[in-house]
């Protein structure tokens, strides 16, 4: 069964916030924070929370950024909304705007909600899915739920490099969770093949619209001139008889 673009976005927005909620949930109610568990050398689930941006970047105030991350969520499920019905658009393009969108959701649900459904005990207790005593925070003050951690490899750095010298790296430090994952990865695929539809994916039905304008424009001055060509004919009649 062919999916249209509106019910393609729609269940790929669905099955990964329930896919991203289920595992925050699952590691908020039974991890402690800072809590890891090893699964192999370079994969393991280590549960912290941040008030910032994708892979526990900081930006700014944290009520801007949710105010910043539910108009963003919005912009892009009107943009998906205009592109429901259009034929000429590849659905991987639309795919990657849905994955945008549903990792831009994930996180907000995050920001919104859990300030006021969990608690935030000292570890080594784990949180709890509404405590009697209410959350941890207000409306929109909510953490973000981190729990996905890859240290592919690591080394010291040589102690006669400037700046660096000495330090321990790891390679690949951030800590993220499904919503990121689904944003971050869907953006390197629009950038990598979808680039001409990001210019152009929303002025092809206003481009289509303007053809046909100028052509039905082109066929009446060819109409005017066809006019004016006959009636300077009929009058130039007279003369040469």
């Amino acid at each position: 069964m062919k999916l249209s673009n509106g019910k393609l976005a729609a269940l790929l927005i669905a099955l990964v916030i329930v896919i991203d909620q289920v595992v925050k949930i699952w590691v908020k109610t039974h991890f402690y924070y800072g809590e890891e568990l090893m699964i192999t050398s370079w994969f393991r689930l280590l549960f912290i929370e941040n008030n910032g941006m994708a892979f526990g970047m900081e930006l700014g105030s944290k009520l801007l950024l949710t105010l910043f991350r539910i108009i963003a969520s919005v912009a892009f499920i009107y943009y998906l909304w205009k592109l429901r019905s259009r034929t000429d658009i590849p659905k991987g393009y639309v795919a990657c705007i849905a994955l945008i969108t549903a990792g831009a959701l994930g996180n907000v649900i995050d920001c919104i909600a859990y300030g006021l459904i969990f608690n935030s005990p000292m570890p080594p207790q784990v949180a709890q899915f509404l405590p009697p005593e209410g959350g941890y925070a207000s409306l929109f003050n909510g953490r973000v739920v981190d729990m996905f951690y890859f240290p592919l490899c690591e080394w010291n750095w040589p102690d006669w490099m400037p700046w660096i010298g000495g330090n321990h790296f790891v390679f690949f430090q951030p800590i993220f969770n499904v919503a990121d994952a689904s944003l971050s990865v869907s953006v390197i695929v629009l950038i990598l093949f979808y680039t001409r539809w990001l210019a152009s994916g929303t002025s092809d039905e206003k481009d289509g619209e303007n053809g046909k304008d100028g052509k039905d424009g082109k066929d009446g001055e060819g109409g005017e001139e066809l006019t004016a060509t006959t009636d300077q004919a009929i009058e130039m009649s007279p003369e040469e008889e």
